[in-house]
């Protein structure tokens, strides 16, 4: 059996969040933000689209996509759902087809019009198994199972109110420094104390954005790679795990699914929690944070809320987390824009962001298909 091709990450790319954010546009197309992110992340792994022989979309139909995209005769193509856990599971997905041999150069393209469109993720019903049965509680979106998850995890652990706010400040304060940034105005504890609640206890400053852009990644194998302009960001390990049900809930916070995910990416790459030099973590919700950290081993279980201390998770703090704004901030990409960021960290690219000496950064999604991937720079 031929030995498995190791992957890099190549080329990335992505849109103004920021302006689109402050111009809404009903006729915006998702596909055409999908098509603007390609073409960035083609220019900026230096390859033209008739190398790319896979092509992998998200929140855009294959079919369409590749007509627009200018990819029509892929070896391999498929498109996956518009979730925020399909970032994680499309890398995986072009990880394996260039590890096997199925393409040598995969494309993942993402498209959101959701801001101009006036898309809402949840609050309202729709007669579907996740909801048929709890919308006379409220429960129609993410955002109220994770404060129902939060709320008995602050009562599990003894979490006083205001917990959350660390991590909310720390994106508003990276987002102040990142251009393309929805949110570029830093906020105070006492601001995010005052904000509203959307989904008690979950407060205005926990929640993502609902914003348009695109977001586009280039996978090759890393012997090309080499070969390319930019320094080649290896994937050294990824992992996956499912852990669901009708709804979206975990009653251990997705917390055995990510420690099986942490086992196996830990194992197979090589580093472990000490040797990570930054974290992006899909935050659409910021109790998430806390649920993952805790999951990959990086603050003990029932205690992240204490461990999240603003010099911690800082830009030059111990553990850097979400250093382009997360969700919260930069934009909700749906994790896509926090695998951008890993790579322009391991490049040095990041600007008055950067982290200093960043080599070995980690992906984490912990949500009913939970992934993990450790990047390392070559």
């Amino acid at each position: 059996m031929p030995e498995r091709r190791q992957v890099a990450i190549v080329g990335v790319g992505q849109t103004d969040f920021g302006a689109l954010y402050a111009n809404k546009d009903a006729h915006r197309d998702a596909y055409a933000l999908g098509a603007q992110a390609l073409r960035l992340a083609l220019d900026d792994a230096g390859l033209r689209k008739d190398e790319v022989d896979g092509l992998l979309t998200a929140r855009i139909h294959y079919e369409h996509g590749a007509h627009v995209l200018g990819i029509p005769s892929p070896r391999v193509i498929n498109a996956l759902e518009g979730s925020g856990r399909m970032s994680g599971v499309a890398v995986q997905h072009a990880v394996s087809l260039i590890e096997t041999g199925q393409a040598d150069v995969v494309a993942c393209v993402y498209g959101n019009n959701g801001r101009s469109v006036k898309m809402t993720y949840g609050g309202a019903y729709t007669d579907s198994p996740t909801t048929r049965y709890d919308a006379m509680y409220g429960m129609t979106s993410p955002g109220a199972y994770v404060g129902m998850m939060y709320r008995r995890y602050a009562h599990d652990y003894g979490v006083p109110d205001g917990a959350l706010a660390p991590i909310a400040i720390n994106n508003r304060r990276n987002a102040a420094l990142n251009p393309v940034a929805v949110m570029r105005e830093e906020i105070t504890e006492e601001q995010y104390l005052g904000a509203r609640y959307i989904a008690d206890p979950l407060r205005l400053y926990d929640y993502c954005i609902i914003n348009d852009g695109g977001v586009a990644l280039i996978l090759t194998t890393l012997e090309k790679a080499r070969d390319l302009a930019k320094r080649p960001v290896r994937v050294a390990a990824t992992a996956a795990r499912a852990s669901v049900s009708n709804y979206y809930t975990s009653t251990d916070f997705f917390h055995s699914a990510s420690q099986d995910v942490a086992r196996r990416v830990y194992t197979a790459s090589g580093y472990g929690p000490q040797d990570m030099d930054c974290l992006q973590i899909y935050d659409n919700f910021t109790p998430t944070v806390l649920f993952s950290l805790e999951g990959f081993d990086h603050a003990p279980r029932g205690e992240a809320w204490k461990w999240v201390t603003g010099d911690r998770i800082a830009r030059d703090g111990e553990m850097p987390v979400n250093t382009a704004g997360g969700h919260t901030g930069e934009s909700y990409m749906q994790g896509w824009g926090h695998h951008v960021e890993a790579v322009r960290q391991i490049r040095g690219e990041a600007g008055p962001r950067q982290v200093t000496d960043c080599n070995v950064a980690q992906y984490i999604c912990a949500s009913p298909i939970t992934t993990s991937h450790i990047l390392v720079g070559e």
